[in-house]
């Protein structure tokens, strides 16, 4: 990429940061929600308490499974020359609604405070259908500082299916904050040395686009830990059918037009006491970025390789082991999404009651804080359930999806609220 290309990119974020500061949401009429039986203040968990046991770290350790290259090129070849994120982005065949056109109902999943400065629903369709729910988000500004992919500005948010055990993305075309437009790529995992390919049967509820590949979590009851997808490896499918895979006619990916299959994995290589990641986010502010993972009452990171020939890889050693290089006890209740920023982690503490809301907290290694909302000074303003947290460099951002909503705000605007 040369320095003039990157130069006007720049220009164009600062350009489109102006305009999104000035189309901050009044969603403050979301207060209202709040009712009086959840103005109790959440339980302090107090400080992170650091891992530092051999044992401990152990259980978070994973080893590198990486899908032979001819496989890859062999499922290529069969299926025709794989796309770019660019050419997804111009079939986008959905448009989300903004704030003001969704509906009462969805609205109620956003924090009351800090307020969301943009929120949007996805179109009615997606909306309305109970066989899907949108679980995780990440960015083009994860994939690169300078918050562009090519001529891009991209939002992921990673779905599961509730019944057949399918997983997809939605490629959120976010050129214009005025108008979001998607469509959808199906996750999808090689099979038969590249033959064939079958469907990522899992949950995702944690996913991040470094450099050129998308890591996403699994929970299924296998042992792979993250699934590792090329984002120069999109393929399209040359069937619509509800089948996955290799068919008669073609290649059919559930009825989209798009499929990723996966380039490799991580697996757990702990015994039964190993932690599997839950949610996921990028730091940058370590050296070299790294990995933030959450699951099972545990925040740890791994970092990321610095090799260019394993560019958007976790660092391994020689037996192709990742291995965590900091972890901490937490004692958040029902903690979802996660982020780290200087010293600070920032966790989604989730409802844990129907119909109520949720709880930001700020945790480091000497206490914890929490967002506050209302003179009674309660902490249970945030979103009832948030898996995925996104931290946006460029524009200081932090994006999220709750219930149907998809949202963001500054990350100051969580550090300001913080009782």
């Amino acid at each position: 990429m040369s320095a003039r290309g990157r130069h006007r990119r720049r220009k164009r974020g600062r350009a489109l940061r102006a305009v999104l500061a000035g189309a901050a949401l009044g969603l403050t009429a979301a207060a209202t929600l709040i009712s009086a039986s959840q103005a109790t203040v959440a339980s302090d968990p107090g400080a992170l308490k650091p891992i530092t046991s051999a044992a401990g770290l152990g259980e978070l350790r994973l080893r590198e499974s990486l899908e032979p290259q001819q496989s890859l090129d062999r499922l290529a070849a069969a299926m025709g020359r794989p796309v770019g994120v660019g050419t997804v982005l111009k079939s986008a065949d959905h448009t989300m609604r903004d704030s003001a056109d969704c509906t009462t109902d969805e609205k109620a999943a956003l924090p009351v405070e800090p307020a969301a400065t943009h929120a949007y629903c996805w179109d009615s369709g997606d909306a309305a259908d109970p066989a899907w729910t949108p679980r995780s988000v990440t960015t083009s500004g994860d994939a690169d500082e300078d918050g562009w992919w090519g001529s891009n500005r991209v939002i992921l948010s990673g779905w599961s299916a509730n019944t057949r055990g399918l997983a997809r993305v939605a490629f959120v075309n976010a050129a214009d904050p005025a108008r979001l437009t998607y469509t959808w790529a199906l996750l999808a995992v090689p099979t038969d040395g590249g033959r064939d390919y079958r469907g990522l049967v899992s949950r995702i509820s944690g996913m991040v686009w470094y450099q050129d590949k998308l890591l996403v979590t699994t929970t299924s009851g296998s042992r792979d830990a993250l699934y590792v997808y090329d984002m120069n490896r999109v393929q399209r499918a040359t069937v619509t059918a509800s089948a996955v895979g290799r068919v008669r006619e073609g290649w059919s990916a559930a009825g989209y037009r798009y499929v990723l299959p996966a380039i490799g994995s991580y697996r757990l290589s702990g015994g039964k006491s190993a932690v599997r990641p839950v949610a996921l986010s990028l730091d940058r502010g370590t050296v070299p970025d790294s990995l933030v993972a959450s699951g099972a009452k545990r925040l740890w990171r791994y970092p990321f390789s610095g090799d260019p020939a394993r560019a958007g890889l976790l660092a391994t050693d020689a037996a192709g082991r990742a291995s965590a290089e900091e972890a901490y006890d937490t004692k958040v209740t029902g903690a979802g999404g996660v982020l780290s920023y200087g010293s600070a982690w920032y966790l989604g503490g989730s409802a844990g009651t129907e119909g109520g809301r949720g709880t930001m907290w700020r945790q480091n290694t000497g206490g914890a804080k929490a967002t506050e909302c209302g003179a009674d000074g309660t902490h249970r303003c945030w979103s009832p359930r948030t898996d995925s947290l996104s931290y946006w460099q460029e524009t200081g951002e932090v994006w999220s999806v709750s219930g149907r909503m998809l949202f963001a705000l500054p990350l100051t605007s969580i550090d300001r609220s913080l009782g």
